[in-house]
Protein backbone atom coordinates (compact mmCIF):
# COMPACT_ATOMS: atom_id res chain seq x y z
CA UNK A 1 0.00 0.00 0.00
CA UNK A 2 1.17 3.51 -0.95
CA UNK A 3 -0.19 6.49 1.18
CA UNK A 4 1.20 10.21 0.12
CA UNK A 5 0.02 13.68 0.94
CA UNK A 6 1.52 17.25 -0.19
CA UNK A 7 0.49 20.06 2.31
CA UNK A 8 3.00 22.87 1.38
CA UNK A 9 0.46 25.34 3.72
CA UNK A 10 0.80 23.17 7.03
CA UNK A 11 4.16 21.10 6.35
CA UNK A 12 6.14 22.99 3.96
CA UNK A 13 7.73 21.10 0.83
CA UNK A 14 7.40 17.70 2.47
CA UNK A 15 5.91 15.16 0.79
CA UNK A 16 4.76 12.03 3.41
CA UNK A 17 4.51 8.53 2.06
CA UNK A 18 3.50 5.81 3.92
CA UNK A 19 3.67 2.41 3.42
CA UNK A 20 2.09 0.80 6.76
CA UNK A 21 -0.18 1.50 9.81
CA UNK A 22 1.54 2.90 13.08
CA UNK A 23 1.29 0.12 15.38
CA UNK A 24 2.38 2.00 18.15
CA UNK A 25 5.43 0.61 19.25
CA UNK A 26 8.97 2.54 19.05
CA UNK A 27 10.37 3.94 15.83
CA UNK A 28 13.54 4.50 14.33
CA UNK A 29 13.83 7.49 11.95
CA UNK A 30 17.14 7.46 9.76
CA UNK A 31 17.92 10.66 7.57
CA UNK A 32 20.24 10.92 4.55
CA UNK A 33 19.99 13.47 2.02
CA UNK A 34 16.74 15.24 2.80
CA UNK A 35 14.92 12.04 3.06
CA UNK A 36 13.98 10.42 6.67
CA UNK A 37 12.89 6.90 6.40
CA UNK A 38 10.82 5.60 9.03
CA UNK A 39 10.21 2.01 10.61
CA UNK A 40 9.28 0.56 13.67
CA UNK A 41 10.94 -1.67 16.34
CA UNK A 42 10.51 -5.06 13.87
CA UNK A 43 12.52 -3.09 10.97
CA UNK A 44 9.62 -2.64 9.19
CA UNK A 45 9.33 0.31 6.91
CA UNK A 46 6.45 2.42 7.74
CA UNK A 47 7.18 5.01 5.01
CA UNK A 48 9.23 8.22 3.98
CA UNK A 49 9.11 11.77 4.35
CA UNK A 50 10.73 13.73 1.23
CA UNK A 51 12.35 17.10 2.81
CA UNK A 52 12.72 18.70 -0.35
CA UNK A 53 9.82 17.19 -2.67
CA UNK A 54 9.52 19.94 -5.52
CA UNK A 55 12.81 19.25 -6.52
CA UNK A 56 11.82 15.29 -7.26
CA UNK A 57 8.80 16.29 -8.46
CA UNK A 58 8.20 19.69 -9.62
CA UNK A 59 4.64 18.81 -9.99
CA UNK A 60 3.99 18.68 -6.34
CA UNK A 61 3.55 22.83 -6.68
CA UNK A 62 -0.20 21.93 -7.65
CA UNK A 63 -0.89 19.69 -5.25
CA UNK A 64 -2.69 19.72 -1.60
CA UNK A 65 -4.02 17.25 0.28
CA UNK A 66 -3.82 12.79 -0.48
CA UNK A 67 -1.48 12.83 -3.76
CA UNK A 68 -1.89 9.62 -6.18
CA UNK A 69 1.43 8.82 -7.28
CA UNK A 70 2.14 7.55 -11.02
CA UNK A 71 4.09 4.70 -11.94
CA UNK A 72 6.82 7.09 -13.41
CA UNK A 73 6.67 9.43 -9.81
CA UNK A 74 7.30 6.61 -7.94
CA UNK A 75 10.40 5.76 -10.00
CA UNK A 76 11.47 8.73 -9.80
CA UNK A 77 11.59 8.71 -5.91
CA UNK A 78 13.01 5.20 -6.07
CA UNK A 79 15.70 6.82 -7.70
CA UNK A 80 16.49 9.22 -5.05
CA UNK A 81 16.39 6.36 -2.54
CA UNK A 82 19.03 4.58 -3.95
CA UNK A 83 20.80 7.67 -4.65
CA UNK A 84 20.41 8.37 -0.55
CA UNK A 85 21.44 4.93 0.68
CA UNK A 86 17.94 3.56 1.12
CA UNK A 87 17.35 -0.13 0.24
CA UNK A 88 13.67 -0.37 0.70
CA UNK A 89 12.21 0.44 -2.06
CA UNK A 90 8.14 2.20 -3.23
CA UNK A 91 5.55 -0.04 -4.90
CA UNK A 92 3.67 2.44 -6.98
CA UNK A 93 -0.28 1.81 -5.77
CA UNK A 94 -2.70 2.81 -8.80
CA UNK A 95 -5.57 1.19 -7.23
CA UNK A 96 -8.69 3.96 -6.90
CA UNK A 97 -9.59 4.73 -3.39
CA UNK A 98 -12.70 6.42 -3.24
CA UNK A 99 -15.11 4.59 -5.52
CA UNK A 100 -18.84 4.35 -6.44
CA UNK A 101 -20.36 1.50 -4.53
CA UNK A 102 -23.61 -0.46 -3.85
CA UNK A 103 -24.99 -1.85 -0.63
CA UNK A 104 -26.42 -4.84 -1.61
CA UNK A 105 -26.81 -6.71 2.21
CA UNK A 106 -27.67 -5.30 5.28
CA UNK A 107 -27.03 -7.30 8.74
CA UNK A 108 -27.42 -6.16 12.19
CA UNK A 109 -24.09 -6.30 13.97
CA UNK A 110 -24.09 -8.88 16.67
CA UNK A 111 -22.88 -6.80 19.24
CA UNK A 112 -24.39 -3.50 18.65
CA UNK A 113 -27.51 -1.43 18.35
CA UNK A 114 -26.79 1.11 15.89
CA UNK A 115 -23.83 -0.73 13.60
CA UNK A 116 -24.51 -2.40 10.36
CA UNK A 117 -22.96 -4.88 8.54
CA UNK A 118 -22.86 -4.48 4.48
CA UNK A 119 -22.03 -6.24 1.64
CA UNK A 120 -21.19 -2.93 -1.07
CA UNK A 121 -20.50 -4.25 -4.11
CA UNK A 122 -17.56 -1.75 -5.67
CA UNK A 123 -16.91 -3.62 -9.80
CA UNK A 124 -17.96 -6.32 -11.41
CA UNK A 125 -16.82 -9.16 -9.90
CA UNK A 126 -15.44 -7.99 -5.92
CA UNK A 127 -18.00 -7.10 -3.06
CA UNK A 128 -16.48 -6.10 0.54
CA UNK A 129 -17.57 -6.16 3.90
CA UNK A 130 -17.75 -3.09 5.39
CA UNK A 131 -19.38 -2.15 9.11
CA UNK A 132 -21.56 1.12 9.03
CA UNK A 133 -23.10 3.48 11.72
CA UNK A 134 -24.65 6.15 9.58
CA UNK A 135 -28.84 6.37 10.17
CA UNK A 136 -29.37 6.14 7.12
CA UNK A 137 -27.86 3.38 5.59
CA UNK A 138 -29.96 0.38 3.85
CA UNK A 139 -30.04 -2.05 0.78
CA UNK A 140 -30.23 -0.76 -2.80
CA UNK A 141 -28.15 2.45 -2.71
CA UNK A 142 -24.78 3.98 -4.29
CA UNK A 143 -22.60 5.42 -1.74
CA UNK A 144 -18.67 6.76 -1.94
CA UNK A 145 -16.68 3.89 -0.43
CA UNK A 146 -13.34 5.24 0.97
CA UNK A 147 -11.04 2.22 0.08
CA UNK A 148 -8.20 0.78 2.34
CA UNK A 149 -5.62 3.59 1.36
CA UNK A 150 -8.00 6.42 1.13
CA UNK A 151 -7.10 9.92 3.31
CA UNK A 152 -9.76 11.43 4.33
CA UNK A 153 -9.91 15.74 4.00
CA UNK A 154 -9.17 15.62 7.78
CA UNK A 155 -6.23 13.53 7.35
CA UNK A 156 -7.44 10.25 8.80
CA UNK A 157 -6.39 6.72 6.81
CA UNK A 158 -8.48 4.19 5.67
CA UNK A 159 -7.05 1.02 7.05
CA UNK A 160 -8.54 -2.50 6.69
CA UNK A 161 -10.03 -3.43 10.37
CA UNK A 162 -12.45 -4.44 12.44
CA UNK A 163 -15.43 -2.73 14.22
CA UNK A 164 -16.71 -4.38 17.96
CA UNK A 165 -14.87 -7.67 16.41
CA UNK A 166 -16.15 -7.36 12.88
CA UNK A 167 -14.23 -7.25 10.09
CA UNK A 168 -15.01 -3.79 7.85
CA UNK A 169 -12.94 -3.44 4.59
CA UNK A 170 -13.14 0.38 4.41
CA UNK A 171 -15.59 2.61 5.24
CA UNK A 172 -19.36 3.96 3.57
CA UNK A 173 -18.74 7.84 3.36
CA UNK A 174 -21.09 10.64 4.04
CA UNK A 175 -21.50 14.02 3.93
CA UNK A 176 -19.42 15.45 7.06
CA UNK A 177 -16.65 13.04 6.00
CA UNK A 178 -16.40 13.73 2.66
CA UNK A 179 -16.37 17.54 2.60
CA UNK A 180 -18.63 17.89 -0.11
CA UNK A 181 -18.93 21.99 -1.50
CA UNK A 182 -22.50 23.11 0.01
CA UNK A 183 -23.31 20.00 1.22
CA UNK A 184 -25.37 19.65 4.17
CA UNK A 185 -23.77 19.35 7.94
CA UNK A 186 -25.65 16.87 8.97
CA UNK A 187 -24.97 13.17 10.09
CA UNK A 188 -25.58 10.53 6.89
CA UNK A 189 -24.30 9.07 3.83
CA UNK A 190 -24.37 10.91 0.48
CA UNK A 191 -27.06 8.67 -1.62
CA UNK A 192 -25.60 8.95 -5.16
CA UNK A 193 -28.15 9.11 -7.71
CA UNK A 194 -28.28 6.12 -9.63
CA UNK A 195 -27.50 7.71 -12.98
CA UNK A 196 -24.89 9.38 -11.39
CA UNK A 197 -21.78 7.29 -12.21
CA UNK A 198 -21.20 3.17 -12.25
CA UNK A 199 -20.47 1.22 -9.56
CA UNK A 200 -16.86 0.34 -9.30
CA UNK A 201 -15.75 3.91 -10.80
CA UNK A 202 -13.39 6.57 -8.91
CA UNK A 203 -15.74 9.00 -7.29
CA UNK A 204 -15.62 12.39 -9.95
CA UNK A 205 -15.15 14.81 -6.86
CA UNK A 206 -14.75 17.77 -9.64
CA UNK A 207 -19.09 16.82 -10.51
CA UNK A 208 -20.21 15.73 -7.00
CA UNK A 209 -19.13 19.45 -5.63
CA UNK A 210 -21.14 20.85 -7.91
CA UNK A 211 -24.23 18.36 -7.03
CA UNK A 212 -25.32 20.70 -4.08
CA UNK A 213 -26.94 24.10 -4.50
CA UNK A 214 -24.58 26.72 -3.37
CA UNK A 215 -26.16 28.69 -0.12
Amino acid sequence: MLISSYNPNEMGDILVVITAPDDGGDQTTKVNDDIAQITNDKGQLLGYNFLAASSILPELKDENGQVFLSEDQVAKLNQKLTAAGFDQKLTADLTPKFVVGYVEKLEDHPKSDHLKITQTRIGDDQTVQIVCGSPNVKEGIKVVVARPGAMMPDGKIIWPGALMGVESDGMLCGFRELRLKNAPDKKGLWIIPDDWQAVGEAVDFAKANTFFPAK
